[in-house]
């Protein structure tokens, strides 16, 4: 009797062994650490523009931004018209309270097209704000102008204005290396080719495969606006179409892995993310690149971030989901749904669009655009 006492007490030790050091494991993922979504505040401004797309988060302090403030740009007016949203709001998590930072004129003579505000937007080291249009005159594709970039002093009064044959309809998520008196910043562009959201002899609206990464080399002296040196196509053929929901589905997320010798895409209209080798650096376009990961969690991927572990979060847009990849090994690890929303079928497509991780790096910032809100998850 008193070895099988033993033997179970063995066993219960072991299978106590085992337990503890399940939960002293380190977690595998980033949203492992992820434990609550809390929405921060409703970011429709007084003249009622809607739809968030873009989110930035402050690296300095700088004129009426504090460090760590969260800025979100709208793509709508207060009509909810795609394309014609004109102003950039500032949450303050100290305050918890929301200013509007800018008020971009909508019909901005030096942008093609006017003004709606995309999901490309970023603040630079030297205060400046950079910030995507994609416009339209009647909230659809058939209107669209090529857009520009749009350079915002710390003050959000508009500066100057990024244009060219390389420019056309600046839609995802920025990727930025920011060194201070230079940066470089890459930016899709899937505007090339796309016309009306009309579906063509075969009952579909037509696939434009000629979207790009552009990658914009400036020069930043003190209290003068970015000049733009250099522009290099590092990546082109990503598909773009209309899209009467959406306004367009295209390219949108870019980011860096973390020697900055790949860029990854998230490619929309192909479900995947691919790699463009040496974006820093090469001098010609590396076409769609090269294949990182497919289908799996991903549905249609949107915007993209980088988190501290080095794996890439990747927001859905058709499920109010949010996908981790391990970019080292390829290989998706967990999709965790942030927006279940059963207004949408599935739970919160169509609502999840700019992602940002927060300066400290224990969670993210995310937009749901359906009911106009900023969220933490942490």
């Amino acid at each position: 009797m008193k070895s099988i006492v033993n033997a179970r007490t063995a066993a219960v030790a072991a299978a106590l062994a085992v337990a503890s050091s399940v939960a002293l494991a380190e977690p595998q993922g980033f949203l492992e650490t992820i434990h609550r979504d809390t929405t921060l505040i409703n970011t429709v401004p007084e003249n009622g523009d809607q739809n968030p797309y873009a989110i930035a988060v402050a690296p300095v302090s700088s004129g009426t931004i504090k460090a760590g403030d969260v800025l979100v740009g709208n793509f709508n007016n207060a009509a909810n018209l795609q394309g014609t949203g004109s102003t950039i709001v500032d949450y303050h998590p100290d305050t918890k309270q929301m200013s509007v930072f800018a008020t971009v004129p909508r019909d901005l003579k030096a942008c093609p097209g006017g003004i709606g505000l995309s999901t490309a937007m970023t603040m630079l080291k030297s205060g400046w704000v950079i910030v995507g249009s994609t416009p339209s005159n009647d909230g659809t594709t058939t209107t669209k102008g090529a857009g520009c970039l749009i350079v915002l002093d710390h003050t959000g009064k508009v500066v100057s204005t990024i244009t060219g044959e390389n420019i056309n309809d600046p839609w995802g998520n920025m990727a930025v290396v920011d060194h201070g008196d230079t940066a470089t910043l890459f930016v899709s562009n899937a505007g090339f080719g796309v016309g009306g959201p009309t579906p063509g002899p075969d009952g579909e609206v037509p696939v434009f495969k000629q979207s790009t990464v552009v990658r914009l080399d400036l020069e930043i002296a003190p209290g003068t606006a970015p000049v733009v040196k250099q522009q290099t196509v590092v990546a082109s053929g990503f598909g773009a179409q209309a899209d009467k929901g959406v306004f367009l589905v295209g390219p949108t997320g870019l980011a860096f892995s973390g020697d900055q010798k790949q860029l990854y895409v998230s490619d929309a209209i192909g479900n995947r993310i691919t790699v463009i080798d040496d974006p820093m650096t090469r001098d010609t376009s590396a076409g769609v690149g090269r294949q990182l990961t497919a289908d799996g969690f991903l549905h249609r991927p949107l915007a993209m971030a980088t988190a501290p572990n080095g794996h890439l979060l990747v927001t859905n847009a058709l499920n109010g989901q949010v996908v981790e990849i391990d970019p080292v090994a390829g290989k998706q690890l967990y999709a965790r749904w942030i927006d279940t929303d059963k207004a949408q079928s599935p739970p919160g497509s169509g609502d999840l669009f700019g992602i940002a991780m927060t300066p400290q790096g224990d969670g993210f910032y995310y937009v749901e655009d359906d009911v106009n809100t900023l969220v933490l998850a942490k």
